[in-house]
């Protein structure tokens, strides 16, 4: 007979933290907007200030001579809109064990 092993999960214990997404979703949310959400859903995405975002797209269409001006309305018909019950960003990474 072999000694139960200390490391198999018992079926009793309580399961840890949920899983994550696997991936980052880039969505324009309702809340954190100035024309469309398009420059607040990147900084999430990349997790910079949208502010920063609204500089380089300013700054792009400037030196593009306005080609960068026509990504944005592209981007604002190609990314979905957050939805209404998404939790408030920045997202907690904490996650607090239920009692």
């Amino acid at each position: 007979m072999m000694p139960p092993n200390p490391s198999a999960q018992s079926p009793y214990e309580q399961p840890g933290p949920p899983p994550q997404a696997p991936y980052r979703q880039l969505r324009r949310p309702t809340t954190d907007r100035m024309v469309a959400g398009v420059a607040s859903g990147l900084g999430r995405y990349f997790d910079v200030d949208p502010t920063l975002v609204r500089v380089v797209f300013a700054v792009a269409t400037l030196f593009t001579a306005g080609v960068a001006l026509l990504a944005y309305p592209i981007m604002w018909f190609l990314m979905p809109e957050e939805p209404p019950d998404a939790p408030a960003w920045p997202h907690s990474t904490q996650v607090t064990p239920p009692r």
